[in-house]
């Protein structure tokens, strides 16, 4: 029995809005779909720290509710986006849209909220469906092709996992949700399959190749939960492990590369997501207090600003269709009050006096007193690069480059308060983090303080120097161009492999296979039931044609029977005396060849 019964686990209330939305119409739909998370958030504030809501199944011990510093961070902050989420996307009242939005929040809660491997995995996979929800609530081609890839790409991933989880439990290993040594075969599938969601590289490019194709709201939940879920469950199960860290350099860097070529611009926030989960990555590997810490922050903050690019991006693709980079410009005419949240989602990403200026900045002082200078350079240079690829670009090629000038309405209203509302937590998060965010945190022994002089002039003149770039790169003509074109990714080579291991097997398998059915079914065992079929006939005909002659019939007479006698065959009508004649003609047989075999003997 659980604990505390004034709660009741979150991720349930979101399941039952979900299985409830189809069935809801009108107002009625849109009242409930938004009360959910207002619930939900009142439910946050009853949760004590402890363990709630165990069960058994079988031996196992399932826990629903695990309430620490870890799992209530991130439950608070998944809770508030998913009410923001559901309000932006409310005007259109879409059953589908908003049963995915719930459907993957409380998947999302289910997994910070387990307390056990079990559970975790169980809530792991719902993820997968909610995503793909949001990907076919597009309606178009090219996002269902994205939900199919996604669905391959993630079912692969939970197969892993499954398969690490259930040896390192047959190998002795414990349910218990907690930190695991990374040794034996178990841990490491483990280890990969919570990779696949964190958009590791090699088996991460199905993030920037599905983002883009969800619904204008769809994104955002997207956006929220899955790679945000990985990173929580990597600092739960695996922090300190050094792989971590130059997994997130990779992640942190080589992403921006893309980004600055790219030209659909909901693809660019997708690369810039990238980069700032690899810096979250980098704080699991390096395994501190403070680094778990500033992980823990720095996903907060992340999901805050991060929504508020995708919804202002969202914003633009609902009034006018576009969301690449050749496509639009000049913006800030017809959507000025989109074009003030979209820069401060774009400023939010290390502006003082915002939110993630209080969070990354951990992570790299943890990196600098360890003396991990190329940790601590690729942090920089992500985060520089981040401003000056992903959040300068998408501002001034949506709302002030003069390609393509559009004339359209402002957001509509509850898009607009949405976005204002995350807008007020990005400044309130970063102006006030001792009195918020650092509050929160999971080890609240490792203090710090971002607002110091060196930091905050230091961050100043790194983001002066990122736009001075960006403004004269521009002016001269030299910033790379975008193109309509597809940026190939690592998914290229496993798309054309996977292409070419099909047809390998098609020829191969699938000859065999032809040739077993012409040989076998066709042949032998196509013969072999021919024969078992008519043989009694065959045996009867071949008794009585001699009759038949001796009693004077004519040839044609004869035929005649031959053929009445097959049709009475295939109704399975004989005579009864036939029956029993060959009846007897068996019995006859079956004694002959035992009499033989005793012979022998």
């Amino acid at each position: 029995m659980p604990d505390s019964i004034s709660a009741i686990p979150p991720a349930f209330l979101y399941l039952l809005g979900a299985l409830l939305m189809p069935f809801l119409r009108g107002w009625l739909r849109q009242t409930v779909a938004l009360a959910i998370p207002l619930v939900a958030l009142g439910n946050y504030f009853l949760i004590e720290k402890g363990v709630h809501w165990q069960f058994q199944l079988l031996d196992f011990q399932l826990i629903l509710g695990r309430a620490d510093g870890w799992s209530l961070i991130f439950l608070n902050i998944f809770t508030i986006l998913s009410f923001c989420g559901i309000l932006y996307i409310l005007k259109d009242n879409k059953a589908l849209d908003l049963a995915a939005g719930l459907l993957y929040a409380g998947s999302a809660m289910g997994v910070i909220m387990a307390g056990d491997l079990i559970t975790l995995f169980l809530f792991w996979e719902m993820l997968t469906l909610g995503a793909v929800m949001c990907l076919i609530a597009r309606r178009t081609e090219r996002s269902g092709a994205a939900a199919y890839r996604y669905v391959l790409m993630h079912i692969l991933g939970g197969v892993i996992l499954l398969a690490g989880l259930m040896i390192h439990i047959s190998s002795g290993g414990s349910t218990e949700f907690t930190q695991i040594e990374l040794t034996g075969v178990g841990p490491w599938l483990m280890f990969i399959g919570f990779g696949i969601n964190c958009a590791w590289p090699v088996v991460g490019a199905w993030l920037t190749d599905t983002y883009p194709e969800a619904s204008f709201g769809g994104v955002i939940f997207m956006a929220t939960y899955t790679t945000k879920t990985a990173v929580y469950v990597l600092a739960r199960t695996f922090p300190g492990e050094e792989i971590l860290i130059w997994v997130g350099v990779i992640m942190a860097t080589l992403p921006l590369l893309y980004a600055v070529i790219e030209n659909d611009l909901r693809r660019v926030l997708a690369y810039g997501l990238i980069n700032q989960v690899g810096i979250m990555v980098i704080g699991v590997g390096l395994g501190t207090a403070l680094s778990l810490n500033g992980t823990a922050a720095h996903a907060y903050c992340h999901i805050l600003y991060k929504a508020l690019l995708f919804m202002a991006l969202g914003s633009i693709i609902y009034r006018t269709g576009k969301s690449k980079a050749t496509e639009l410009g000049g913006l800030w005419r017809s959507m000025p009050v989109t074009c003030a949240f979209c820069c401060i989602g774009a400023l939010a990403m290390a502006t003082p006096l915002l939110c993630g200026f209080v969070s990354k900045s951990m992570i790299m002082s943890t990196a600098a007193k360890k003396g991990e200078f190329i940790v601590w350079a690729a942090i920089l240079f992500a985060t520089a690069g981040a401003f000056y690829q992903v959040g300068l670009k998408v501002v001034f090629r949506a709302f002030f480059s003069r390609k393509v000038d559009h004339n359209v309405q402002e957001a509509p209203a509850n898009q607009l308060i949405a976005m204002a509302f995350v807008a007020i937590l990005c400044i309130v998060v970063g102006s006030f983090p001792h009195s918020y965010l650092y509050t929160m945190l999971p080890n609240p022994e490792a203090s710090y303080n971002p607002y110091t002089l060196s930091h905050v002039t230091d961050q100043i003149a790194l983001l002066l120097f990122a736009g001075l770039a960006f403004a004269l790169l521009i002016r001269a003509g030299l910033y790379p161009a975008e193109v309509r074109a597809t940026n190939l990714d690592f998914d290229y080579v496993y798309r054309k492999s996977g292409k070419l291991i099909y047809r390998i097997f098609d020829f191969s398998l699938n000859h065999i296979n032809r040739i077993g059915k012409t040989l076998f079914v066709g042949g032998i065992a196509g013969g072999a039931a021919k024969i078992f079929d008519s043989a009694p006939t065959r045996l009867y005909l071949a008794i009585m044609q001699p009759v038949w002659k001796s009693q004077g019939l004519t040839v044609e007479q004869i035929d005649d029977k031959r053929e009445d006698t097959y049709r009475e065959a295939r109704r399975g009508a004989f005579p009864i005396g036939i029956t029993a004649f060959l009846a007897v003609i068996l019995l006859a047989l079956l004694a002959l060849f035992t009499g033989i075999l005793n012979a022998k003997s």
